[in-house]
């Protein structure tokens, strides 16, 4: 299956945007089914930057442990789920618009299921992210053009 993808423009410069969207700590600020997020380092952001996220799945928590791939600040990060039954694929752009004055955000996340997961991709996840990801990025956008994003 492709991957679901969604994009927002958000009245901020991307160097402003960057660092909230990818700091984990974040996620349940702006992203429904966050519960909770573990770093699993005290260093700073970085490729090989670990946190354990905890997610509402259905009617279930699930905890997975994503790891960051790629991270080019203020352009672009890709996470992948290493571990848990439905791990996750993220990639994230920020392009820079009206003269870098705003960003266009765009999320595309895909899964893989392992054990249980093979049954709950299909039949919850991806029926749930669809759904949830454009409010997750309206939610977002509100936070930052609020300018509430520390």
């Amino acid at each position: 299956m492709s991957a679901i993808k969604e994009s927002i423009d958000i009245s901020r410069r991307p160097a402003e945007v960057f660092p909230y969207v990818t700091d984990p700590t974040h996620l349940p600020e702006w992203q429904e089914s966050a519960v909770s997020v573990r770093p699993l380092s005290d260093a700073p952001l970085a490729v090989g930057s670990k946190a354990a996220v905890t997610r509402h799945v259905g009617r279930r928590d699930i905890t997975m442990t994503m790891q960051v791939i790629d991270l080019d600040p203020p352009r672009s990060w890709h996470l992948h789920g290493i571990d848990g039954p439905v791990r996750a694929d993220v990639h994230g752009t920020i392009e820079p618009i009206d003269n870098g004055e705003h960003s266009r955000v765009t999320l595309a996340v895909d899964f893989e299921g392992h054990g249980i997961g093979k049954m709950l991709v299909p039949l919850v996840v991806r029926p749930q992210v669809r759904k949830e990801l454009p409010r997750n990025e309206q939610t977002l956008k509100g936070i930052l053009e609020a300018g509430a994003a520390r």
